[in-house]
């Protein structure tokens, strides 16, 4: 089997069998922030292009780019297609002239021509993704792989059930907004982004110990940042506290546990697996040398890519819009649909919207505006004392980028505006994911579903014992199993999948609002299931 890197979490697999094209990401994403690290525009994309199949994992934009799929990928392609709750991602491609589409059942092998077979394991919660995010298992002549991408299911298990894994592509690197945008102290920030970076990494560690496959490819990361307000993002400035470490990175993590079966792929990097061995060679002659120029590589990039940076920006202002009343529109009807949301949300949420002032470093905000949770209205803010009210959620971003959402009829703001960094948030209290969840699910059947999943969970009857204490078994956050990633210390338990963490004592969960954790001293239980 023979895979080849494509940049970020894109590979194309081949076999006798047929080919596989993954995740091809190659333009810009989320308002031209992130950018694909090394630079893979340059390969041959007719070449690639032309697979048998087709392997989206999710709608993230780093993952489905539309611009790229409609030019280059062959519409002859079979799209291998994860079973999602809603049909958004097979809509999308079917606009983009895509018609043949096999649409797998998640945790189910599938038989394709010539003896290849196929796995996708789909995720459903409505914080997976953009409703939804998937892994992609191949099997031919005996060789496996398993292409994780940035899926993150609670374990391994099925994959390994299927037999020994030769090749484990995961995801290492940060793929999200915390803790750069928030309105903290730098040290405060480089605390919180060294702690994120290590969970991170602890997190890449328990994937690779559960599968134990042969060799191990980190993938889907980093991003790059070439717009020069987004500079400082990039790890070329010594931060401990930068979450977007690259693959040369990982290499070093990875020995310092004992890792040694770690394999680097740039764009245009080829590796031959057997259930033997692996043979990968590279588009450069030195992998160390390569990352050691990453501000160079980095500089020369950004040149490249300022005049597509300069259009995008171009194309957000939309002035005739009124963002109140387009707001007023868009959301208040999901308001009155919303309980779960609604609630786990609490309270209003203010938007400071603001226009850059020539000679200053601080924005002018131009306008407030207040989803009120509560009242499930957008409202201005009322004024208290002369200042606007007190809210427990604030987010401060460019006016035009909320008027291009609106002008575009975007329903994901996550998928937009969170990840593309331009914005900033300042909050009272803990993080809160009903806040979040919300701003991905701005169309009445993904508020729908994400209401209906909320609505189904239930606290689990099944209590495991750790130490000197019994709780449920499974993780109140996204269900992880904490007989794996559980650890208790003293009368904290921490949840290494995703790094929440929970007072044993009270229940109280210490991450977010929320989520408490059914728990009680060991040997109090009646019902109680000790952990191996």
């Amino acid at each position: 089997m023979r895979i080849t890197g494509t940049g970020h979490a894109s590979m194309r697999i081949d076999t006798a069998a047929g080919s596989i094209l993954c995740d091809p990401w190659v333009n810009p994403a989320y308002f031209a922030s992130w950018f694909p690290f090394p630079d893979n525009s340059q390969l041959d994309w007719d070449v690639l292009g032309d697979v048998d199949y087709l392997y989206v994992s999710h709608l993230h934009r780093d993952h489905f780019d539309a611009k790229h799929l409609k030019r280059f990928v062959s519409k002859k392609a079979t799209v291998l297609l994860p079973e999602y709750p809603t049909s958004q991602l097979e809509d999308e491609l079917r606009e983009l002239g895509f018609t043949r589409f096999f649409k797998t059942v998640s945790d189910e092998v599938h038989e394709l021509d010539g003896g290849l077979k196929v796995m996708i394991q789909a995720l459903i919660s409505p914080t997976d993704g953009p409703i939804g995010d998937s892994s992609l298992w191949v099997e031919h002549e005996g060789v496996r792989v398993l292409n994780q991408n940035d899926a993150r299911p609670t374990d391994l298990v099925r994959f390994a059930e299927l037999g020994h894994v030769h090749a484990h592509m995961l995801q290492f690197s940060g793929a999200i907004w915390y803790p750069m945008v928030y309105e903290l102290p730098q040290a405060a920030k480089t605390a919180f982004g060294k702690q994120k970076r290590e969970r991170q990494y602890d997190r890449t560690w328990r994937y690779i110990d559960d599968l134990k496959a042969d060799f191990v490819f980190p993938i889907a990361g980093p991003p790059c940042f070439l717009d020069d307000e987004l500079w400082q993002f990039n790890d070329i400035h010594g931060d401990e506290g930068n979450i977007f470490p690259d693959q040369w990175d990982f290499v070093a993590e990875y020995a310092k546990v004992g890792g040694t079966n770690g394999v680097v792929l740039l764009p245009g990097s080829v590796s031959e697996i057997t259930v033997a061995g692996c043979e990968t060679a590279h588009p450069v002659p030195d992998l160390a040398e390569f990352f050691a120029a990453k501000e160079e590589h980095l500089k020369a990039y950004r040149e490249r890519q300022r005049v597509v940076i300069e259009h995008e920006k171009a194309s957000w202002s939309h002035p005739e819009i009124d963002v109140l009343a387009g707001m007023r529109a868009r959301i208040e009807p999901l308001l009155e649909e919303s309980v779960r949301l609604a609630q786990g949300v609490g309270g209003p949420v203010r938007f400071d919207l603001t226009a850059p002032v020539e000679g200053q470093d601080v924005p002018e905000v131009l306008e407030s505006i207040m989803i009120d949770f509560p009242n499930k209205v957008v409202r201005r803010p009322e004024l208290v004392e002369g200042a606007p009210e007190k809210v427990r959620y604030r987010f401060r971003t460019e006016r035009r980028l909320v008027e291009h959402l609106l002008h575009i009829d975007e329903g994901d703001w996550v998928n937009s505006l969170f990840l593309s960094c331009r914005f900033s948030a300042a909050r009272i209290g803990q993080y809160n994911e009903f806040v979040y969840a919300f701003f991905k699910c701005l169309s009445e059947e993904r508020l729908q579903y994400a209401e209906g999943w909320y609505e189904s969970q239930r606290p689990d009857a099944e209590d495991i014992t750790v130490g000197d204490w019994s709780f449920q078994r499974r993780c109140p956050h996204l269900k992880a199993d904490l007989t794996r990633f559980g650890i208790v210390e003293g009368n904290q338990l921490t949840c290494q999948l995703h790094g929440w963490k929970w007072d044993l004592k009270s229940g109280r969960c210490l991450t977010s609002v929320g989520h408490e954790i059914r728990s009680e001293p060991a040997g109090q239980s009646a019902a109680q299931q000790t952990a191996v």
